[in-house]
């Protein structure tokens, strides 16, 4: 029954009564996932807390639901909704049946729902700062609708008149700010960052970090920077070949350059989540646009000829 293992301990499939949340037999109520904490872990306590305080008052669509938790002597547990996809990470990278090819419109649909779920965090009258968003901790329904998990990192926004909480350093190489890295100062815009390298990992089918790549292309932002700042005939180059050409190139160039913007050095100068969200919508509602027409009948020929100055005339 064992769905998974991270830093806190491992994940455990098991089922609820549906109205009481009691426990009940196997295949009987609905399925819920059930983390328990490792003894061992240094940080499980701390975590434990966090998710309890964060998820348990927080809802949101794009959040994953927090159902109970149990803190008995040296026992934790923390019982969440079960999602029936698993994380992105294993879709993205994981090879085999299990694990068909993500098609762009899924890619799409998965970048704006968790889009949404850090726009809610980011919000006045949320002011979270998730620290973790990474592939693995984006979860996926029957749908391949996203929701965020694992708020065990996870950070009150900064005071009234400050930019950023000073925090000790801890999250996953290749995914944290570099501003967070270099100092400790976490800012908001640390979470954008975040977003861009998994828009990143989305648009090429590649992990942030990979040691087993050229030494030139370990590190995927830095090696990706150049093609996705120019777009073109060099960002099909590093578009996940598991796409096998089946992406409108527009659209791919536009997540592109707003991926190339999340990853700005200066977190002044990267986008807000609310920013990042509505760019992304107007990327899907474009090419859905462009769909349509593309299904639509060709239009005849005008009888008359026109003029190549006005043909060639742009508003």
């Amino acid at each position: 029954m064992v769905l998974g293992e991270g830093g806190f301990g491992r994940v455990y499939k098991g089922w609820a009564d549906e109205r009481s949340l009691n426990p009940a037999k196997s295949s009987a109520g609905v399925v819920v996932a059930v983390k328990k904490l490792n003894h061992e872990s240094v940080q499980g306590l701390q975590e434990w807390q966090s998710e309890v305080n964060f998820l348990g008052r927080l809802q949101h669509p794009n959040l994953v639901k927090l159902l109970g938790y149990c803190g008995e002597d040296r026992e934790l547990l923390l019982v969440y909704e079960f999602m029936p996809k698993g994380s992105l990470e294993n879709h993205l990278f994981r090879r085999g049946a299990a694990f068909e090819p993500l098609t762009w419109e899924t890619r799409l649909k998965i970048a704006i729902g968790a889009a949404r779920g850090l726009a809610f965090l980011h919000s006045p009258e949320t002011q979270i700062i998730y620290r973790d968003f990474k592939a693995s901790n984006i979860l996926l329904d029957a749908d391949f609708g996203p929701k965020l998990s694992d708020f065990g990192l996870a950070k009150s926004g900064p005071a009234a008149g400050r930019s950023h909480v000073t925090t000790r350093i801890i999250g996953t190489y290749g995914y944290a700010a570099p501003e967070y890295v270099a100092t400790g100062h976490l800012y908001v815009k640390s979470d954008v960052y975040g977003f861009g390298v998994v828009l990143l990992e989305l648009l090429t089918g590649l992990r942030a970090h990979d040691t087993n790549r050229p030494s030139h292309q370990v590190n995927l932002v830095e090696w990706a920077r150049p093609y996705i700042a120019s777009g073109g005939r060099k960002l099909t180059g590093l578009m996940d070949q598991r796409l096998a050409g089946q992406y409108p190139s527009k659209a791919a160039a536009n997540a592109a350059r707003l991926a190339y913007n999340c990853l700005c050095g200066d977190p002044k100068s990267r986008p807000s989540m609310d920013d990042v969200l509505a760019k992304l919508e107007e990327i899907e509602a474009r090419a859905s646009a462009q769909g349509s027409r593309d299904a639509l009948p060709p239009r005849p020929a005008p009888a008359a000829r026109r003029s190549p100055y006005r043909a060639s005339c742009r508003p």
